[in-house]
């Protein structure tokens, strides 16, 4: 089982174990995988999603998550090919914002309405992950880091409220009510300049 962590490490981190950075801009997927984790607003926004697909349930709980991750690409793209959007930094604190909202109320919501409310944020967490992207990155490792680490996130966000839920039974559902209203207030929090 250490033999197969420690090939795996290997696999994830090949450049760690080199005594000089790589001037080939390999370490994409390091970059990239630490972008979303470098902000508040990145990471109340990514959080509450799990716990918003958590509380709408059913194929919520995988198409909601997917459906950021797919619009982020695209966001990505937008960022790296130059296209400016309008108040990213705004858009981006308010996602944490409006999903947290969405995920205390705890109200149902149809699946295509879920996934077109966190789509369409998402698009403002791609654009701001490819306008940042440092010059000398390969695009796809430093895409496919922030992707992972947003999963993670999405996934840390859903099974901490699953973990919850399982522990304090029918309470469960609204203490990951309670966290999606914190992390509404985070979001306000961000924009107030207090995060």
């Amino acid at each position: 089982m250490r033999i197969l962590l420690a090939l795996g490490l290997a696999l994830i981190f090949p450049t760690a174990a080199f005594a000089h950075p790589d001037p080939t801009g390999s370490l994409g997927l390091i970059h990239g995988f630490a972008h979303p984790l470098g902000g508040n607003d990145h990471v109340l926004a990514m959080l509450a999603v799990g716990v918003f697909a958590y509380v709408l349930g059913g194929r919520a709980l995988f198409l909601v998550p997917l459906s950021f991750l797919a619009m982020m690409l695209v966001g990505f793209a937008l960022g790296v090919s130059g296209l400016d959007l309008p108040m990213v930094e705004v858009a981006i604190a308010a996602s944490s914002i409006v999903i947290g909202a969405a995920a205390a109320l705890g109200r149902p919501m149809p699946i295509a309405g879920a996934m077109a409310l966190v789509g369409s944020f998402a698009i403002f967490h791609g654009q701001a992950h490819g306008a940042e992207m440092p010059a000398n990155t390969a695009g796809i490792l430093y895409a496919s880091g922030f992707v992972g680490a947003t999963a993670l996130l999405h996934a840390s966000g859903f099974l901490a409220a699953a973990g919850i839920n399982q522990i304090l039974g029918k309470h469960g559902k609204l203490i990951a009510q309670v966290a999606g209203g914190a992390f509404a207030l985070g979001g306000v929090g961000v924009l107030l300049g207090w995060l």
